[in-house]
């Protein structure tokens, strides 16, 4: 910590000097007239005509030999050696350029040429500070590891990658296809969606009151109003209100909250959408959340197959469709289909899948899908069929009593979305939320609670409709091939150091 100190009193010391020379270090605005990218794909043209450019960026290596003096300056599209000779730059403006530092934003005037060592080079008429750098940004090593050159520094250790983000994207410069791919398959998602008749809405993080999924909230305070109020655990409520205020086509992608434990596929804040279409049910969501994905790895990746850590995924159409069930048949040999409590409990114990004693038979099965089931689905598959006891906000299956029209979407072993037949019956949904409410009386702090306006608009009747829900960063994690979802979030929640 002393010599972090020492090196940041020695660029404050700079920073001084700077200002007594009259230049002020961090000016409002840059002249650059180029982009180091048009510099490096036009380099015959602007060397053959010596032409004069400005360019503007960071200072990420320099040298200095007497009067003469090296640097590399890179800006988000490239990097160009920079040449810079105390007779041609002026003595006062040699002096500004012996008070840089790595790191420094530079603006540079000059024109283009090949040095006697065959570099692309701006040969320097005048440097200008941007942006004085006070701390030293770590340098980036490399050393041959069993004939393969590898980098070591700092930031491989991972936590301070996510802690110090800014710096992971200046030392990694890799990572930042993760971001780009994320931006290009959001704009992606849109344009198909809206390319299909869907509108983008904007419904409430604060909530009064919180619903739409089985999580806990986290909870502030309105100082005016003297009220607590809720992050939005999800959107459904308040989409499903605009359904019955008469839109048919509708969808938000937005943050949603949940005051939950971390691992590497869940974060307490994450990006979902939401979309509802009227006069269609399970199956139409079924063929939506197929065609949306799939328009996405084309559009963005250019194909159908993603491999991830090793496996081919194939996102062709049709993906499989399977009921919960029956695919706990397939791994265990067990059959669940008849909701007999005892038998299942027995079954469970057996397993030693551990159990809720106040579980009734479908939550059971979901235990029984979750240990023997999820992990073993790679390939994209819809699972269908889910009990009624875990799924209070979709419609009943018709003739099966303990089933609802839902499925959720898996593909190497993690759920990537959730989606309903919705429930448009007012009086069964009061029952399934009221009996939510006697789970969290029992000690279930993630069950459902009565949401009375909800109930109150649903009254008024919605059309039949299908829901649809999608984890995007865990589908960003999909198409980038990365097993942690802290390397597609920007700026992940951490525990305080």
């Amino acid at each position: 910590m002393g010599n972090m100190n020492q090196l940041i009193a020695v660029r404050r010391e700079k920073l001084t000097k700077l200002q007594d020379l009259g230049i002020d270090p961090y000016p409002g605005h840059s002249e650059r007239t180029h982009k180091i990218i048009q510099l490096t794909e036009n380099q015959d043209e602007f060397v053959a005509e010596q032409k004069v450019v400005t360019v503007a960026g960071r200072l990420n290596a320099m040298r200095r030999q007497g009067k003469v003096g090296f640097g590399n300056l890179s800006d988000d599209t490239g990097k160009i050696q920079l040449f810079v000779r105390k007779d041609k730059v002026g003595e006062e403006n040699f002096e500004i350029f012996k008070l840089l530092d790595l790191g420094d934003f530079v603006q540079i005037t000059g024109e283009c040429f090949i040095t006697q060592r065959g570099e692309y080079s701006i040969r320097a008429s005048q440097v200008t500070i941007l942006g004085k750098s006070l701390r030293t940004i770590p340098v980036v090593k490399e050393k041959i590891v069993d004939g393969k050159k590898m980098r070591y520094d700092e930031f491989s250790d991972i936590e301070l990658r996510y802690r110090k983000r800014y710096l992971d994207l200046l030392l990694n410069p890799e990572i930042k296809s993760n971001f780009e791919i994320r931006a290009k398959m959001i704009r992606e998602m849109r344009n198909y969606l809206d390319n299909n008749g869907f509108l983008e809405v904007e419904t409430p993080i604060l909530q009064p009151l919180y619903g739409g999924a089985n999580a806990r909230p986290f909870i502030t305070h309105h100082n005016t109003l003297d009220m607590p109020l809720y992050l939005r655990i999800a959107t459904e409520l308040y989409l499903k209100r605009l359904m019955v205020g008469g839109f048919e086509r509708i969808y938000e992608i937005g943050k949603n909250f949940r005051n939950e434990g971390m691992d590497k596929t869940h974060n307490p804040e994450f990006t979902a959408v939401e979309i509802y279409q009227a006069y269609t049910n399970l199956d139409g969501m079924m063929d939506l959340t197929e065609n949306v994905i799939h328009h996405m790895a084309m559009t963005v990746l250019g194909e159908e197959t993603i491999n991830f850590q090793g496996t081919d995924i194939s996102l062709a159409k049709p993906w499989r469709r399977a009921s919960m069930t029956e695919l706990i048949k397939e791994q265990t040999g067990f059959d669940a289909s008849d909701f007999d409590l005892e038998k299942i409990r027995a079954f469970c114990v057996e397993k030693n899948v551990e159990v809720d004693e106040n579980a009734g038979p479908g939550k059971l099965i979901t235990e029984l899908f979750d240990t023997f089931v999820e992990p073993k689905l790679i390939q994209p598959t819809f699972v269908t069929d889910y009990p009624k006891e875990v799924s209070p906000l979709a419609k009943g299956k018709p003739g099966e009593p303990n089933l609802v029209e839902r499925f959720e979407l898996f593909i190497v072993g993690n759920e990537y979305g959730n989606a309903f037949t919705e429930l448009n019956d007012a009086i069964d949904q009061r029952a399934r939320l009221e009996a939510q409410s006697k789970l969290r009386e029992m000690g279930d702090v993630e069950a459902n609670v009565v949401d009375e306006d909800f109930l109150e608009a649903l009254e008024y009747g919605m059309p039949p409709t299908g829901g649809l829900g999608i984890g995007i960063d865990r589908l960003v994690m999909l198409f980038t091939n990365n097993t942690s979802i802290k390397e597609v979030i920007l700026f992940p929640t951490m525990k305080p150091e």
